[in-house]
């Protein structure tokens, strides 16, 4: 016969905190991401790390040596990915995740953290950039806590070993219901059973939250050194990422395009822009982009030129307001009408400059050798090639803001001529806009080729669509000679267009001197000793 204190009753109240554990019922498990993600989140991850070989070969060889890192990876990303990341309480934290928890904890809370994230937040190819950068720290930190990561480890088993004996109490709590009596006594043996079972639970239970325990004891001491290489890792991969996002910026690549790429487009752009002769361009394009947008938002509405003072005339569009006002009085509006009779009406006055025109921008620019150095006497180490090709660049944006076609002519000896042309109608694709600006020839100077081409397509887009008046921007270094029948078709042909020609010599007076072939072929010439200010052409985007 069961013993008194055998009844089913006990014993279950007994198990009772063991129950749950060992039920069917799946157990919510502790989370293995620090940082909270919703499916978007993961999805911007996921897709990354398909596109990222980087990324998967940076996650095989951490896991070669420590564990959990792919898992890790992903909570940067996350966290450098997501505009406003929350990372998990500990206790939420599985305990084999114990390390990657820490890392993420203290990465977020430095400072360093705040300029990286403004960013990458909501760039998933800048986030997935930000885990490249740290991958060096990553290793130091993984390995300042390996032996706080062995002993989350042996929690983890320890806890696995919790959940099992759990479930072997729920099974002998089973069997001892089965061999119950009607009077819920259970037979010995069962009820032995389940206490046996309730006892390895309990110590399991406490081996558990021991080497949990052990496991953040171990981490806490990792922590200060865990904290110093997350910081200056997170400065160096905020400082590359903030470059190479002023790169993009500075050569007007807008978020559209960069979304449209993928990881590998992304990367190699980023390459091409800071590798070779494009590289030493970025910075110098970036500043004529400045200053073009600032000519640009200097001119006045409605009157062509720079606004220089007040005159007296008939023209409303031109009148200031206080003259205006006047026809809001009843007193004042013979006065109004008498003044405009007389044409004596207060009027903004501009000087010096002509309606824009209507047909392509075209950007001539040399490429022959002497272009490839800076002008003799000056000591900024600007190339006359970066300058020219920068002022072209932002004559292209000029081009696009006006809806205007663009045509740059890059041009070296009489046979080494490209032309590079950005329709209104379509986008300035990223790729074309490089092409153009890394091609360079390095022979000698020919103006007859160049400017031909230039008028070739000035006169198919007036006979095509009927668009007078474009511009050509002439750039170069150099001086050539052009035979007398080229001449007078050229001049033929600039008065049937009615196009405008603005020749820029770089570091040559003697290009612009009275006289000269330039001086012949421009209607406003000019020459340029220094380079590092792009503000010495800041006029001709008032006018162009």
């Amino acid at each position: 016969m069961g013993r008194t204190l055998s009844k089913l009753k006990d014993l279950t109240s007994r198990a009772g905190r063991w129950l749950g554990l060992g039920s069917s019922t799946p157990v919510p498990s502790r989370a293995t991401s620090a940082v909270v993600a919703d499916r978007f989140d993961t999805t911007a991850w996921d897709e990354m790390y398909d596109q990222a070989p980087r990324l998967r070969e940076l996650a095989e060889d951490l896991n070669e040596k420590y564990d959990h890192t792919t898992d890790l990876l992903r909570d940067v990303f996350l966290a450098a990915y997501k505009v406003t990341p929350h990372t998990r309480g500990r206790e939420e934290m599985d305990p084999s995740r114990l390390v990657n928890h820490q890392v993420i904890a203290s990465m977020v809370a430095s400072p360093e953290f705040g300029e990286l994230h403004r960013v990458t937040a909501g760039d998933p190819y800048a986030a997935a950039m930000a885990v490249l950068a740290q991958a060096d720290a990553l290793r130091r930190m993984l390995e300042h806590s390996r032996r706080a990561s062995d002993e989350s480890q042996q929690a983890k088993a320890a806890q696995e070993a919790a959940e099992e004996a759990a479930r072997a109490v729920a099974e002998a709590l089973q069997r001892a219901a089965g061999a119950a009596a009607e009077d819920g006594t259970v037979p010995d043996a069962e009820a032995d059973a389940v206490g046996v079972a309730i006892d390895l639970a309990d110590d399991s239970d406490q081996k558990a939250q021991q080497a949990e325990e052990r496991a953040w004891q171990l981490l806490a001491a990792a922590v200060p050194g865990i904290r110093s290489v997350a910081r200056r890792a997170l400065a160096q991969a905020a400082d590359e990422a903030r470059k190479e996002n002023e790169l993009v910026q500075a050569w007007g690549v807008d978020r559209g395009q960069l979304e449209r790429m993928s990881f590998d487009e992304r990367a190699r752009l980023a390459e091409r822009l800071r590798a070779g002769r494009l590289g030493r361009f970025a910075e110098l394009v970036g500043r004529f982009r400045q200053m073009a947008f600032g000519e640009r938002a200097r001119k006045v509405e409605h009157a062509p030129g720079e606004l220089v003072g007040i005159t007296l005339g008939d023209d409303l569009s031109k009148a200031v307001p206080s003259e205006l006002a006047q026809l809001g009085s009843p007193a004042l509006r013979a006065v109004f009408a008498a003044k405009y009779a007389e044409s004596r009406l207060m009027l903004y006055d501009s000087r010096g400059e002509h309606p824009t025109g209507q047909g392509a921008i075209i950007a001539c620019v040399d490429c022959s050798y002497s272009m490839a150095r800076p002008p003799s006497g000056t000591a900024d180490g600007i190339t006359s090639e970066a300058w020219a090709k920068a002022c072209a660049l932002a004559l292209l944006d000029q081009a696009r803001q006006a809806k205007r076609d663009f045509v740059g002519v890059l041009f070296s000896s009489a046979d080494q001529v490209s032309v590079h042309p950005f329709p209104a109608a379509e986008p300035a694709a990223i790729g074309r806009v490089i092409d153009f600006a890394e091609r360079f020839f390095g022979g000698g100077t020919d103006f007859e080729t160049p400017l031909s081409a230039a008028v070739a397509v000035l006169e198919a887009e007036f006979n095509v669509e009927g668009r007078p008046r474009g511009d050509i921007v002439f750039i170069t270094d150099g001086e050539c000679g052009v035979s007398e029948e080229w001449m007078r078709r050229w001049k033929e042909t600039k008065h049937r267009l009615g196009y405008r020609v603005f020749g820029i010599a770089i570091g040559n007076h003697s290009a612009t001197a009275r006289g000269s072939v330039l001086d012949s072929l421009c209607d406003n010439l000019r020459n340029l000793d220094t380079l590092a200010d792009p503000r010495g052409v800041a006029d001709l985007f008032r006018v162009i």
